[in-house]
């Protein structure tokens, strides 16, 4: 007798099958229901299948989320998710490495298109500019989440317009960036102020004790707090964070460097 648990088995088999021999079955797959293809789209994630020719045969209307850090795609791939409107996180990291495929160019059609974005991660996307996290400030007014850690490129621009314009975001991670405490100061003053949890801002080689600061001073939700390798960030680092440590508001989690001069006695 079947019951629902071996079903499931035998769709799972199914897909994978599919899966293992996509080059044989692409032309059937744009026509298969939505259940179906999120299946075949959580599988091919993981396993880096997903590519810029063939994510147009596999993706719907209604998708709402897009985990393709392990594919091999660029811009062209993002104009085909332009079609999922209803896209709700995003996750386009560089699992290994760099990416260089996916530029702002990219992005904004994505955030143009893609207003109930929640969640973004673009770590290592080492093209990317501050024109692609403008577009998604102004566009994704429901951001919550999102990741520019190793966007070289990016700058106190970005931060501003995640402040001006991102009231919801929760989680920011900047680290490896071109930030200066000016970026960051307009980040955690503004919209965004008594929502932030989370950030990081490690590797930042221009932030200073004034964006440590900063974030103290605004933000009295912050919960995880990173800046490791900043070597510009002193030892008063400590004394600014022990009102955080002795508040209501508890730091769960903080993360630094310090730097002891070698020429000290």
């Amino acid at each position: 007798m079947w019951s629902p648990g071996r079903v499931s088995r035998l769709l799972d088999l199914c897909l994978w099958y599919i899966v293992e021999t996509i080059s044989r079955y692409i032309t059937d797959i744009k026509p298969l229901p939505p259940n179906i293809k999120d299946g075949l789209i959580k599988i091919m994630s993981v396993k880096g299948r997903i590519t810029d020719s063939n994510i147009n045969e596999i993706l719907h209307p209604e998708v709402q989320t897009l985990y393709l850090q392990s594919c091999d795609i660029s811009d062209t791939a993002l104009q085909h998710v332009c079609s999922c409107r209803k896209l709700k996180k995003l996750n386009l990291s560089s699992s290994e490495g760099n990416r260089g495929s996916i530029t702002s160019e990219g992005i904004k059609a994505v955030a143009s298109s893609c207003s109930y974005l929640e969640a973004v991660s673009l770590k290592r996307c080492y093209s990317l500019t501050d024109e692609g996290v403008l577009a998604l400030a102004l566009n994704c007014r429901l951001l919550e989440f999102i990741d520019l850690s190793g966007c070289l490129s990016i700058t106190d621009v970005s931060l501003c317009a995640l402040g001006e314009n991102c009231s919801l975001l929760k989680y920011v991670d900047f680290s490896a960036t071109q930030v200066s405490d000016s970026g960051v100061v307009a980040l955690v003053s503004g919209l965004c102020a008594k929502k932030l949890e989370e950030i990081h801002m490690g590797h930042c080689i221009h932030l200073t004790d004034a964006a440590l600061k900063a974030v103290v001073t605004y933000c009295p939700h912050i919960r995880i707090l990173h800046f490791l390798d900043c070597p510009l960030i002193t030892d008063h680092a400590r004394e600014i964070l022990e009102q955080k440590f002795l508040g209501p508001n508890k730091l769960k989690q903080v993360m630094w460097t310090v730097y002891i001069d070698a020429h000290r006695s």
